[in-house]
């Protein structure tokens, strides 16, 4: 009997939940199904970490840098990547100043962060189930080098509203004193590809050409604590730093502006990935329960359930797809390469276009459509979640819905976005090959 009343009150609950008007409500991603903490992880620095200990490669420590230049080698991550960062926003901000601010560097998937005389390299990566997944690396030469995963401290900043309340990655702007200590009544922004760009970068060094157009980096409030006092003409159009700091303890002079317009764009998209996950997961074991009580088919989808992806779904296309992106002013040019090196890599279609090609003029990318597509992120997501995401892509890309706010794709973007997809991307479904005129 207490049994039954048990089930009773949880079908209640289930049927709450999945409601079609009901928001989704926070994840616990501590408990089932996600257990965060307790599931091993098998994101990138996992998988290097087991190649390590089968000896098929090795960490090698370098007398001036430790072990970045051979943890960048390992994981394929290009120098030209670097982004440099005074603001002391980092658990190693005791190392982190305007003369010596704190490296970063990343690819696809990973995340790397140096300080000058630091005691470890700081290591986000990410899982494609869990999303990201935070490590140290001891930068010690005289004990033997392992990715100590952090879950705890590393949450407390990296699990948020800020980064979806998810375990994830967050890209901030802040004006800073002097001495690189954030100056938070000043006001803080979390920046993304949404951002104007006089609310970017405030707290970091960049380099690159932007003409008229300002941002808040490479300067610093000298006094007091008004936004307006903040001289972003000496910030504008800086191609060297050199005269700003010594770069010669880094690996390369540059802090390039189109890698940190990049930066910004994949870590909110790798946020919105894992947050898609999670409440997809969520709701589909809420509907396999709800479906066992109600001797219903494994596989059947209540409205509450259709209405939680598209909850889910949503934001996720919104960013895929640039939809709110920040159109630039003018022409925006970087320093280091990196550039080139971005859009060498990742496939091409038959015309020999890239969802990597850059615009750089009126916006970030020719083809508004997020290279994260492509990721073991995107490709785990649930089946039915997947399909769900997929329907509402080919939606839009064929414009078989009305024109919104949330399809502001020109048909010309649409066409060349669906037949690059078509040629590149793996596992679509069948309905996508399908001929379909653009009206």
């Amino acid at each position: 009997m207490v049994y039954l009343f048990q089930r009773l009150v949880l079908g209640v609950l289930l049927i709450a939940v999945l409601l079609p008007w009901s928001a989704p409500a926070f994840i616990s991603f501590e408990e089932p199904p996600i257990d965060y903490s307790k599931t091993e992880p098998t994101d990138p620095i996992s998988q290097l970490a087991k190649r390590i200990e089968n000896s098929e490669v090795e960490l090698e420590y370098d007398s001036d840098k430790g072990y970045l230049p051979s943890i960048l080698k390992l994981l394929s991550i290009p120098v030209s990547s670097q982004a440099l960062v005074f603001s002391k926003t980092s658990f190693q901000a005791p190392y982190i100043s305007r003369e010596k601010p704190r490296a970063l560097y990343f690819n696809d998937d990973v995340y790397i962060g140096w300080v000058q005389n630091g005691d470890v390299v700081e290591i986000s990566s990410v899982d494609p189930d869990l999303g990201a997944v935070f490590y140290i690396l001891d930068q010690n030469p005289g004990i033997e080098p392992k990715f100590q995963r952090q879950t705890d401290a590393c949450l407390q900043c990296h699990s948020s509203p800020l980064t979806q309340s998810v375990p994830g990655h967050l890209f901030r702007s802040v004006f800073t004193d002097s001495n690189g200590n954030p100056i938070l009544n000043a006001g803080t922004f979390v920046t993304t590809q949404n951002s104007p760009m006089r609310e970017r970068w405030g707290g970091w060094y960049v380099t690159g050409r932007h003409g008229d157009q300002r941002h808040m980096g490479n300067v610093f409030l000298a006094h007091g604590n008004n936004p307006l006092d903040l001289p972003v003409e000496q910030g504008a159009n800086v191609t060297k730093l050199d005269t700003l700091i010594d770069t010669s303890p880094y690996l390369s002079p540059h802090s390039d502006l189109v890698a940190l317009m990049v930066f910004e764009h994949q870590t909110t998209m790798h946020n919105l990935i894992t947050q898609a996950n999670y409440q997809a997961r969520v709701a589909l074991a809420i509907q396999e329960e709800l479906n066992e009580m109600e001797g219903k088919p494994s596989d059947e989808m209540s409205p509450g359930t259709l209405k939680r992806f598209s909850y889910a779904a949503e934001p996720l296309l919104k960013h895929l797809l640039f939809a709110e992106e920040a159109t630039l002013e003018g022409p925006v040019k970087g320093t280091s390469g990196f550039a080139d090196e971005f859009q060498s890599v990742g496939p091409r279609d038959s015309k020999g276009r890239s969802l990597r090609d850059f615009d750089l003029r009126t916006r970030m990318f020719k083809h508004p459509c997020s290279f994260l597509i492509y990721s073991e992120s995107f490709d785990h997501l649930p089946d039915p979640f997947r399909g769900y995401l997929y329907r509402r892509l080919w939606e839009i890309l064929t414009d078989k819905e009305a024109p919104s706010e949330d399809n502001r794709l020109s048909k010309s973007d649409r066409r060349a976005v669906l037949e690059i997809l078509l040629e590149t991307k793996l596992g679509l479904p069948d309905y996508w090959k399908e001929i379909t005129p653009f009206n």
